[in-house]
């Protein structure tokens, strides 16, 4: 589910006061004919993070003081591009302005440097079978610090701190989606799905009770501590009761000297594993692509190659023809 979030009101009016200008300035955003206000268009269509070197580029032509030019220039030297990367993956909008205030900055100059504000795309945690009338989704708030200034992620402090029940208006729209349960519902699954990339495979596991589906369930979850980071715990213990997750592997990294992920417990299982895969099982994962999904993905290749009794460039071509075969699908971000 896609949902339209707001900028933080605090943080708009802290850049207005930056720039110093009212708010109440007419300006027009690309491809589009309507008119907004200035506050209206950076609370809802415009993202305050994320600036360019465009930015860097207007302000070497807008400022007076010549630290500030001399500043600007060792930026975006052809030689210093990572230091300007840096630079700019560091800060928001509101940092570089400041530090620059010589420059003098009209409100429609403002908005042409700046992205839209993108819809935040969330894995729906509930099956419409168990909930026709809800959607469930499970997120995770996002709260940092960068260049010593705190830091928050829009869309998730938007629906946790500032959207409040039967009062604010949330735009929210159903995107279609690659990653889907088997349509032959006596294929086993494999789910792994760390932190909050649990989500999808709650909303599987309910399917998969209430159209009861006779393919078997395992699920490998993950996180730090299972005393507070244990999602849905009550619900994923009653379904291995039941029977219905047929294996349930936890990984809880921090619950002990030595760290233990859901990669690990994958190679713990590497046999059995191999003796689902091979039967046909299908094999999911959802949560974090810059560590895990690549961790668990080396982790398939090497039970494959190992159990499978296969040389490393054939447990490649097997996993190529399972993704081919939607038997191997991914939901990473």
């Amino acid at each position: 589910m896609g949902i339209y979030s707001q900028n933080e009101p605090e943080a708009v009016e802290k850049l207005l006061g930056v720039l110093r200008l009212s708010g109440e300035e007419s300006v027009s955003l690309p491809k589009s004919d309507q008119a907004f206000l200035l506050r209206e268009a950076l609370l809802s269509k415009l993202s305050l993070a994320s600036p360019t070197k465009k930015l860097l580029v207007f302000l070497l032509e807008k400022v007076i003081d010549q630290s500030e030019r001399a500043h600007l220039e060792a930026l975006i030297s052809p030689d210093r591009k990572e230091e300007m990367m840096a630079y700019l993956s560091d800060r928001e909008f509101i940092d570089i302005l400041e530090e620059h205030p010589s420059a003098e900055i009209t409100a429609q100059e403002l908005v042409d440097l700046m992205r839209r504000l993108m819809p935040r795309l969330y894995s729906i945690a509930s099956s419409p079978l168990q909930h026709p009338d809800e959607i469930h989704l499970t997120i995770a708030v996002v709260r940092y610090e960068t260049n010593n200034r705190k830091r928050i992620g829009v869309c998730s402090t938007f629906v946790t701190d500032r959207v409040e029940i039967d009062k604010t208006p949330v735009l929210v729209f159903v995107a279609s989606s690659h990653f889907a349960l088997p349509e032959d519902t006596t294929k086993d699954v494999i789910m792994v799905g760390p932190g909050t990339g649990i989500a999808p495979f709650r909303a599987f596991l309910q399917e998969r009770n209430l159209s009861e589906s006779t393919g078997r369930n395992w699920l490998f979850f993950g996180d730090q501590h299972r005393a507070f980071d244990y999602l849905y715990e009550e619900e994923f213990q009653a379904y291995f009761e039941k029977g219905l997750l047929n294996r349930l592997d936890l990984a809880f990294s921090r619950d002990q000297e030595h760290k233990i992920y859901v990669q690990d417990r994958i190679r713990e299982n590497g046999s059995e594993l191999w003796e689902w895969i091979k039967s046909g099982a299908h094999f999911y994962v959802c949560g974090d692509a810059k560590r895990m999904a690549k961790d668990v993905d080396t982790a398939l290749h090497e039970l494959i190659a190992e159990y499978g009794e296969m040389e490393a460039a054939d447990a490649i071509l097997y996993v190529k023809a399972m993704k081919k075969e939607k038997r191997y699908q991914r939901d990473v971000y």
